[in-house]
């Protein structure tokens, strides 16, 4: 055995460890995009009554929530521009700094202009973050190692959800101030960032490959597939969060406990199912999938639209949140699987405005509809639209699989 041996395998033995320890990160990094504004959604009541003789009271205090997510449609294309310049790391160190300081924020803001300085500084902050995340696994990961890690991704985005809203909840019944502390979570993963995530090398030998696909438009088309998908996924899936109460209302189950029930319901089958990702791509591929989560989100749509009894407002629920739980990572394994070494900053940038547009889009496309048709309506004729996309995706996925067969028997010919 030479002398080098002994020092390969010990740093053979230590690379697991170090992985452990990125991958955590990475995992843990992710869950402060859904932290954003679950944790303090409990608090916007008690926020309006504080600030009750504030000009427009109602209007901004609904502000707090939504604000963030513009800031990451506004920013985020700019934030993986400077990933791919500057590199991921500083970017993400910065981020995780700025997310503490404008989260907690609220914890000291005396008026609701400054509470909404502050939720703004946040949505800038998430848009670095999440965009240099997704960025990250990219580098880090390739092929069915990729589509497990995004998996894993997605079901910790779900469980924080279930964690920071009911952790939320618990800490507004203290004070509405009380769940802006939260926030400063990301300023203990700054030393993690530090520890574990390295700059990661971007070579640029598929760059050739990613050129010629450019030139006949065929990545591009691809990229700009996959932010359509988000865009409805985000549209079509926060009608169950945001309407779900009124709906519920309107059916004569006025219980805000119920409601809860059946969008943490959603959260949770979303989480479980993406644990199985990884298997559901290889097997299907990536428009495969697409089309298998469409179809079970308008199935599960179009079950809320005939829904008569909270058990079936149950079931519709978890229909919906085992395509939202395959959705999630397979946008962002797709986006990373069409974008060349040198692009990922920027076609991750793009993924997260997509995805949040799509959150910011929602009231706006069904509040006319639901003034037009009703909840129930609604949420069906939201199903069939959804479940024609879903068709539309099988009938590609099914032409992809005869051309490939095709160009195989060709081939062996």
């Amino acid at each position: 055995m030479s002398a080098l041996q002994p020092v390969r395998v010990a740093e053979a033995a230590a690379l697991p460890d170090r992985h452990a320890g990125r991958n955590l990160t990475l995992l843990l990094i992710s869950t402060l995009t859904i932290m954003s504004g679950a944790t303090i959604s409990p608090s916007l009541p008690a926020i309006e009554s504080h600030f009750v003789g504030s000009p427009n009271v109602e209007i901004l205090t609904r502000l707090v929530l939504t604000l963030p997510a513009l800031s990451i449609v506004i920013c985020a294309p700019f934030a993986g521009g400077l990933a791919d310049r500057f590199g991921r790391r500083p970017l993400l160190i910065a981020a995780a700094l700025l997310y503490g300081l404008g989260g907690m924020s609220g914890l000291v803001a005396d008026s609701l202009p400054a509470l909404l300085v502050g939720r703004a500084l946040l949505g800038v902050a998430v848009a670095g973050v999440m965009t240099t995340a997704t960025a990250l696994v990219g580098d880090y990961f390739s092929g069915p190692a990729r589509d497990r890690f995004m998996g894993y991704q997605s079901a910790f985005v779900g469980f924080g959800g279930l964690i920071f809203l009911t952790g939320g909840g618990m800490l507004a019944e203290k004070h509405w101030r009380a769940p802006f502390a939260v926030y400063g979570l990301s300023l203990l993963l700054i030393p993690a960032v530090i520890a574990f995530i390295d700059e990661p090398v971007r070579n640029r030998i598929a760059s050739a490959t990613f050129a010629a696909k450019a030139s006949a438009g065929t990545a591009w088309l691809a990229v700009f597939a996959v932010y359509g998908a988000a865009v409805l996924n985000s549209v079509a899936f926060y009608l169950l969060p945001v309407q779900l109460p009124f709906h519920l209302n309107a059916m004569g189950i006025g219980s805000p406990t119920l409601a809860g029930l059946a969008i943490g319901l959603s959260s949770l089958i979303g989480a479980v199912a993406a644990l199985a990702y990884a298997r559901l791509r290889a097997r299907l591929g990536v428009v495969g999938v697409f089309s298998l989560a469409f179809g079970l989100m308008g199935t599960g749509y179009v079950l809320l639209g005939f829904a008569s009894a909270l058990v079936m407002v149950l079931l519709a629920a978890i229909v919906v949140g085992l395509g939202l739980g395959m959705m999630m990572p397979n946008i962002a394994a797709a986006a990373m699987a069409a974008a060349a070494p040198e692009m990922r900053g920027r076609v991750a940038g793009g993924m997260t405005a997509s995805i949040f547009a799509g959150h910011f889009i929602s009231p706006f496309a069904s509040q006319p509809m639901i003034a037009a048709f009703g909840f129930a309506d609604t949420y069906l004729y939201t199903g069939l639209v959804v479940g024609g996309v879903a068709m539309l995706a099988a009938a590609a996925a099914a032409f992809r699989a005869s051309t490939d067969r095709t160009n195989r028997a060709g081939h062996r010919s």
